[in-house]
């Protein structure tokens, strides 16, 4: 079995953000010369999250809606009380998760017609990381 690694960093502009990042673990997969097996990518902070969706803009807006109104921005969270700001980031990850797995077949991604992978920012503006772990043969 071969195993290959790569690290993509992030520093966003604004505190929410969701970006595609499909080619770029489409190329780790493809240098990684595996045929058949499966792909980790997972954001490595805790503000943070990488999921599976359509990437059309109605439904990454109705995503962020969704996460805003179930945990919202705010002063109200216990967390708060370490002095910081981004208690909602830290649910609103759980609630996306903080990592997938995507099958490889035939030397590439198998996603459906309509997937793509986006790295989901909660808590920007800072240097965060993903890590991206092709397993396979």
């Amino acid at each position: 079995m071969k195993f290959h690694t790569e690290y993509l960093w992030f520093n966003t502009d604004k505190r929410r953000e969701y970006i595609r990042i499909t080619n770029k673990v489409r190329e780790a997969c493809k240098k990684s010369g595996i045929q058949e097996g499966m792909i980790l990518v997972s954001a490595m902070h805790i503000s943070a999250g990488v999921f599976v969706n359509d990437n059309e803009s109605g439904i990454l807006t109705d995503i962020d809606n969704m996460l805003e109104s179930i945990a919202p921005f705010g002063p109200d969270y216990l967390h708060h009380r370490t002095g910081e700001d981004n208690g909602d980031a830290h649910l609103k990850s759980i609630l996306v998760h903080h990592q997938i797995i995507v099958p490889v077949t035939e030397g590439d991604l198998d996603l459906g017609p309509w997937q793509e992978i986006f790295y989901a920012e909660f808590d920007g503006r800072r240097k965060k990381r993903v890590i991206i772990k092709v397993m396979g043969e």
